[in-house]
């Protein structure tokens, strides 16, 4: 028979047994640092990672996947040194994710190597989004090629990021420079800046999608498309972005040869773009080409400029508007757009019927 003492012995040890959480508790509530690619091997238990300064050697690539409502928050510099390794460089890829960028940078490679970055590695991705949350407040420099693919699978929020390929444009260095490349649904883009050398935004599929606050310089605007065979894009707002000094200031581009796909529901309001080169407002489905022989297989419908006026000033040699429709059809209103300067338009809408509009 215990005594009184054994059985308060016992008790106390199983009072203490109890408050002790297992190991799935712990790892559940475990604040996580990455320093290396090793230490971000395995971040699933980890609800808070904290991620501080360190570079990524050649030939390695670096994924955080951490659990579900994680906070991811940055203290120090990502550094990729120089590789051709297939992208994308680093994914995030954690379900309802907070990312704190803290206003450091990932950058893609060591001072002195720009040069050969661009050449030998151009076609490689820097960052891809997977998951779904909000991601907010890095500095993206020197992509090889697209700095941030954004293939999101809930409502995703990115905002206060800088894409800065600004060096890509010594020598004609930087080329597929697109600072978002999007393939995703209910994604807002806000109160992000881009300097590149192609497009500042690539919505290539999904809906539900919002491009505000933006401010893209040097590159090719805000585009949808390339639209393949079998993608669609639809629900779109393109408002209150300030495109400066590129080749393009807006583009919907299609195609020639797809068989199927399309776009639908794309509203512009209250953009401002100026010192465009060449297609100040281009839909096409002539794509790779900007005016030729347009394909038929995915239409094109519900344009509309309206809201607030977007105003669109170009270059001596360039178009405001042109419009190269196989399958485009509705009434489009483009009663605020104001578009000036150039050579003028050009407009081929097939079944699409534009109102309004200067340009």
């Amino acid at each position: 028979m215990l005594s009184i003492t054994s059985l308060v012995q016992l008790a106390a040890f199983l009072t203490a047994a109890a408050a002790v959480p297992t190991g799935t508790d712990t790892a559940k509530r475990a604040t996580c640092t990455v320093n290396s690619v090793a230490s971000a091997a395995n971040l699933s238990g980890c609800t808070a990672v904290v991620i501080t300064a360190f570079t990524v050697p050649a030939g390695s690539t670096l994924t955080l996947a951490a659990a579900s409502g994680a906070t991811i928050t940055q203290t120090g510099d990502i550094t990729f040194a120089k590789t051709t390794t297939a992208g994308p460089l680093i994914t995030f890829d954690t379900d309802n994710v907070v990312y704190n960028g803290g206003d450091h940078n990932i950058n893609s490679f060591r001072q002195g190597l720009l040069k050969r970055r661009y050449r030998g590695t151009k076609e490689t991705t820097l960052n891809r989004f997977k998951g779904y949350g909000t991601f907010k407040d890095v500095t993206v420099l020197n992509s090889p090629a697209q700095a941030i693919s954004v293939g999101t699978t809930g409502t995703t929020v990115i905002s206060g990021i800088t894409v800065d390929n600004s060096a890509g444009d010594a020598g004609s260095l930087g080329h597929n420079t697109d600072g978002f490349d999007i393939s995703a649904s209910d994604v807002t883009l806000s109160g992000n800046v881009v300097k590149n050398q192609d497009d500042c935004v690539a919505i290539n599929s999904g809906s539900t999608i919002v491009i505000e606050s933006m401010t893209c310089s040097g590159g090719h605007g805000i585009s949808i498309g390339s639209i393949a065979t079998g993608k669609t894009v639809s629900g779109v707002t393109i408002a209150h972005n300030t495109i400066t000094n590129g080749l393009y200031g807006l583009r919907i581009k299609v195609d020639a040869d797809a068989t199927s796909g399309g776009v639908s529901g794309v509203t512009y309001d209250g953009n401002t773009i100026s010192g465009i080169t060449e297609y100040g407002v281009l839909i096409t489905q002539s794509y790779p080409d900007n005016d030729s022989t347009p394909g038929t297989g995915a239409p094109i419908s519900g344009i509309n400029f309206t809201g607030s006026t977007t105003s669109v000033s170009v270059g001596s040699s360039a178009y405001t508007l042109v419009v190269d429709c196989g399958a485009c059809s509705g009434t489009w209103n483009f009663a605020d757009l104001n578009a000036t300067g150039g050579k003028g338009h050009i407009i081929a809408s097939n079944k699409a019927t534009i109102s309004g509009g200067t340009y």
